[in-house]
């Protein structure tokens, strides 16, 4: 199951299936979806973790239950690939709020993808992130092979994927997958106080910024300064641009309501 709360204008998505390391069903998976997508569109919404319970943060997509090879048409794994796993990344990356990931115990495959492509990424120290499909003899999915050589370049991102050894979260840590690395106790209170301080931040700004840093990989020089100098004409308009303005001449700390 998923449960979610909303405390302090951060939406807590939990995936709380320890017994099967929080793999994803189908229904799971679609869930995860909606609750992205309405902390998009809720206003009062303004920052989004995702955790889990038990050993395991998300074993990837649960296969059990899958219909036998035998029993596809071709053209049916491509088709739920992008209904499924594609559509869960792409919504966590263009979710309108900043999005953290507390990695509480294994990432492997969709798992570790789910993560990497959340905005921020804490990590327990007992974390590992494992590339695992390899040991399937399976390519790759939920946008990890776009994903990975963005995070740590292409060299490290085929070492991941050909050898599918795990990474334990300080060895995630140095190769710049994870922001930081605390210990298991401390790691929903480190979470909430990341979650909270964006939460009271500039809810637009960090929207607009955070398209311009994921489409910048994806630009040439040309197209990435336009779209800066849009998303910069668009963000005056806001509240909180005024605000930030108006408080850094009255020398005082800004007072951002997300508007």
């Amino acid at each position: 199951m998923i449960r979610h709360t909303t405390d302090r204008h951060v939406s807590w998505i939990t995936l709380d299936r320890p017994e099967a390391m929080n793999a994803l069903t189908p229904e799971h998976r679609d869930h995860l979806v909606h609750l992205l997508e309405q902390a998009s569109e809720d206003a009062t919404t303004r920052a989004v973790v995702l955790t889990a319970t038990g050993r395991g943060f998300c074993a990837g997509a649960d296969l059990r239950g899958a219909p036998p090879a035998t029993a596809r048409a071709p053209g049916d794994v491509a088709r739920l690939i992008r209904t499924g796993a594609h559509r869960l990344v792409t919504a966590v990356l263009d979710c309108e709020k900043p999005v953290v990931a507390a990695v509480n115990g294994t990432a492997a495959g969709l798992g570790a993808h789910l993560a990497y492509a959340c905005d921020l990424v804490l990590a327990a120290e007992s974390a590992r992130f494992i590339e695992v499909f390899v040991r399937r003899g399976l390519v790759p999915d939920g946008a990890g092979a776009y994903l990975l050589p963005r995070l740590i370049g292409p060299q490290r991102a085929k070492e991941l994927m050909f050898l599918g050894d795990a990474l334990t979260a300080a060895d995630a840590h140095r190769l710049g997958l994870v922001n930081r690395v605390v210990p298991d106790g401390e790691l929903e209170k480190t979470a909430r106080a990341w979650a909270e301080r964006l939460a009271a931040g500039p809810t637009r700004s960090l929207a607009l910024t955070k398209q311009l840093v994921n489409a910048s990989l994806d630009s040439d020089r040309a197209a990435a300064l336009t779209a800066e100098a849009n998303a910069q004409e668009l963000n005056m308009t806001t509240q909180d641009a005024t605000e930030g303005v108006r408080a850094y001449a009255e020398r005082r700390t800004p007072r951002f309501e997300g508007r």
